[in-house]
């Protein structure tokens, strides 16, 4: 059965426009044309148009793109395997998350701050401690969010709990996308003790992760079905 664009724009609430978009970029399978030269797209197309936007609120396009390539060559374990690291990601995030919202909501969270007198941390003893990368704890010290002091002795950067905490904290909030700005603004406010902004904002972005996993069960379901469609199951 030959399907016209228009009827797969109609359902799925795109643009024509959309779908040839998706075609020229290498993620849907061969379309054949007809003599006078139209696409004649069939109900495999389908539930491939189906699955990317389906998938995307969830996976992003990038990650989609290269899924449904996989799907092309038959590679579903490549494609599954891409999806599975993606989620571990997303729940690496929660987790943060969580631990974030936990010691910014802790009693123990206003005292340290007033004392402050525990032995200090290097950036990888740090990372350890919080799963974040090095390389994005010295970024985000270049970019002034942070401002390390360095031993005078070694030069080595040395971080208090404090800094730990500001870590989670940019942490979560980039995962839910939120702009430098307001990173900035939410750091300077903890730096003044407003500590309320930094909790509402923290469970915010939790939230915002609640909200991608449900998008990526959904698109999880729509990749099955493709997945089913092409017999790859």
């Amino acid at each position: 059965m030959r399907i016209k664009p228009i009827d797969i724009a109609r359902k799925l609430k795109i643009s024509t426009s959309a779908l040839r978009h998706y075609e020229s970029w290498g993620i849907l399978p061969p379309i054949e044309r007809s003599a006078n030269g139209y696409r004649m797209y069939t109900e495999e197309h389908v539930a491939y148009f189906e699955c990317i936007r389906a998938m995307h609120p969830g996976f992003g396009f990038a990650l989609t793109s290269d899924v449904l390539r996989k799907l092309i060559v038959q590679d579903i374990n490549a494609a599954l395997w891409m999806v599975n690291e993606r989620q571990a990601s997303l729940h690496q995030d929660k987790m943060i998350a969580e631990k974030t919202i936990q010691l910014l909501e802790s009693t123990e969270f206003i005292e340290d701050r007033v004392s402050d007198i525990k032995p200090r941390m290097t950036i990888g003893q740090v990372s350890r401690e919080t799963g974040i990368p090095s390389s994005a704890i010295r970024h985000w010290d270049k970019m002034g969010i942070l401002q390390i002091p360095r031993d005078p002795d070694n030069g080595y950067r040395l971080l208090s709990d404090s800094h730990l905490r500001k870590i989670l904290l940019i942490r979560t909030l980039k995962s839910a996308v939120w702009s430098l700005d307001v990173i900035s603004e939410v750091l300077s406010e903890l730096d003044d003790n407003n500590y309320e902004q930094a909790r509402r904002v923290a469970r915010d972005s939790l939230k915002y992760l609640d909200r991608i996993v449900q998008n990526q069960l959904r698109g999880m379901h729509s990749l099955y079905l493709l997945c089913s469609k092409l017999k790859l199951t």
